[in-house]
């Protein structure tokens, strides 16, 4: 299917004003037109196929543009602003180091640097001591799988070099990151696949029939892979295309036969981390821990920063100079993840993204009980959910479905991104989450209104 994308034609709408939203402008809306084609002019094709809203401020949970509009946000600008848009208490905390000024300070020794590496191990698991950051999920995830294959070849010589992955997996746009990746049409560029990296099936998947971890086993005694020279495998702790989680025994089975193979267990919880699943650490509800961790996105709640956190046997394999990046730790990135790590676990977020996110779910279970016939599935856990859009009367995505139901509910004042996933029919609802409940009845009553029009149509 190709790009479907939002119509540049201004909509006149009803106009909405609720204590969440307001519209009063057509949307898109006409004066906001020419910035819209400057960036088409001069930013790649790539960069299109988001709604057309120009965004001017984000506040809390509302993102507002410059012509009077006002938006209810679940997207967290795609799962970042976890405890809320332009939070004060990160906002000075940036300030600080801005007027002292402290801006870059590449691998030079830096007292906001110490201090959030130090609590990126204290709130890991145990044993894993050792934090790198980086500057973005794609950074993290490639560095996972360099120590993966490294501690492979040290324990096991040259043939323990196999990687393991999962079909439709998202792990980001660079290289390593997208032969992990499970979704052959972003790979297609690389010409040349390394033929030690093999995907399996994710049995999170509501259209895989056969959810069990003999099916892992079984895959790959048919790709010829011998377990013993299996270096690693990584999973997304939920798969992002359509939120799936893995089923609780499946992820405990591979925990042990990752421990068997003496393979280590990489989670990507670059989306997943944070409190988004209503837990520090998406992998907590499974009752594993894993050898390495992939972080990003929500870990600073606004600017880029990564995290890669492992073992000292993991982490130190590289001497000084041979494993760095110019702009770990930016300083005004650590002090804003600081302050944002603090408002998770200080400022009550993780316990309102776990009792909000409950309710949230419910009121999706709602929409879905609705709208049976072309919502084929939800899944989600806290602040993150899936709607999955299909065919009527079949399990087929339907994204131009899901795109019109995504432009109806931002001309309504509920902002989400483009739906993601297997034909991109999958909208993703996950709000900044510091939201409550009188706001999510708000999103809610938006999303249903544009399941309305659409289903009326």
């Amino acid at each position: 299917m190709g790009e479907i994308l939002f119509s540049m034609e201004p909509e006149v709408v009803d106009s909405v004003e609720t204590k969440f939203r307001r519209i009063v402008t057509p949307i898109p809306v006409p004066e906001s037109l020419p910035t819209i084609e400057e960036l088409q002019q001069y930013e790649p094709l790539s960069m299109g196929g988001q709604p057309l809203v120009v965004w001017d401020r984000a506040e809390g949970i509302n993102v507002y543009d410059p012509y009077g509009n006002k938006w209810l946000d679940m997207s967290s600008g795609v799962l970042v602003a976890n405890v809320g848009h332009g939070r004060q208490e990160v906002q000075d905390a940036m300030m600080e180091l801005i007027r002292r000024p402290l801006l870059h300070n590449y691998l030079f020794p830096c007292e906001i640097r110490a201090k959030l590496v130090k609590k990126l191990a204290e709130i890991s698991p145990p044993g894993l001591d050792k934090v790198f950051l980086l500057t973005t999920g794609g950074e993290a995830v490639e560095c996972a799988v360099k120590l993966a294959r490294t501690h492979g070849l040290r324990k096991g010589g040259n043939k323990k070099n196999v990687i393991i992955s999962f079909e439709n997996a998202f792990h980001g746009r660079t290289l390593a990151a997208q032969l992990v990746g499970g979704i052959p049409g972003l790979k297609d560029w690389i010409m040349n696949p390394d033929p030690d990296i093999h995907q399996v099936p994710f049995p999170g998947d509501f259209r895989l029939e056969d959810k069990s971890f003999s099916l892992f086993e079984m895959i790959l005694k048919e790709k010829g892979v011998n377990p013993d020279d299996v270096a690693g495998v990584i999973s997304e702790t939920y798969q992002g295309s359509g939120a799936w989680f893995l089923p609780d025994e499946y992820a405990h089975k591979l925990r042990k036969w990752c421990d068997a193979h003496g393979a280590l267990l990489i989670f990507d919880e670059v989306q997943s981390s944070f409190g988004r699943t209503g837990k520090l650490f998406a992998f907590e509800h499974y009752g594993i821990d894993p050898d390495i961790i992939a972080c990003g996105k929500g870990i600073s709640s606004c600017l880029p920063l990564s995290a890669v956190m492992a073992s000292p046997e993991i982490m130190d394999m590289y001497e000084p100079g041979s494993m760095t990046s110019t702009h770990t730790g930016n300083p005004v990135c650590c002090a804003a993840t600081l302050a944002s790590i603090s408002l998770l676990l200080d400022g009550g977020v993780l316990e309102n993204a776990a009792s909000v996110g409950k309710f949230l779910g419910e009121e999706l279970k709602k929409l879905k009980d609705e709208y049976s016939g072309i919502i084929g599935a939800l899944h989600g856990r806290g602040m993150l959910y899936g709607l999955h859009i299909v065919k009527k009367g079949s399990i087929d995505p339907d994204g131009e479905m899901a795109h019109r139901i995504t432009d109806r509910a931002v001309k309504r004042g509920l902002m989400l991104f483009a739906p993601v996933g297997s034909g991109g029919a999958t909208i993703k609802i996950c709000p900044p989450l510091i939201i409550d409940e009188e706001a999510v009845e708000d999103g809610i009553t938006a999303l249903r209104e544009a399941f309305e029009a659409e289903a009326g149509a």
